[in-house]
């Protein structure tokens, strides 16, 4: 089970890196993304900081299994709110589908990563 939470740690550090950097940077997609969806910028960069900080716990709770569930369980609440705006914004369901396969995929590490510690 611990090979599949590394495996899984280690996806979601990638997308979620992916996603949060240019939102702290301020990047100008990040930021027409976030006016689209309603999102005032300050807070945009706060869930890039937060998505950064969820990457980073969640390979580093590879070794702190307490630290793992915990940013798991952060990231998939994180998806929650990027599902519910999307939402809100009346977004297709293609541009829901990626912050919903990835909050499940968040909760699916918490699982393994806290059968396995």
């Amino acid at each position: 089970m611990f090979i599949t939470a590394a495996i899984i740690a280690v996806l979601l550090a990638l997308a979620f890196l992916a996603a949060g950097v240019p939102k702290v940077a301020g990047q100008a997609k990040a930021l027409a993304q976030a006016d689209q969806l309603g999102v005032p910028h300050g807070v945009n960069r706060v869930i890039g900081t937060l998505e950064v900080l969820g990457a980073a716990g969640a390979v580093v709770g590879l070794w702190l299994a307490w630290l793992g569930v915990a940013a798991g369980a952060g990231l998939a609440l994180l998806m929650v709110g990027a599902v519910g705006a999307h939402v809100r914004a009346k977004d297709s369901g293609k541009a829901i589908i990626p912050a919903a396969v990835f909050g499940l995929l968040a909760v699916v590490y918490v699982v393994f990563r806290a059968a396995s510690a």
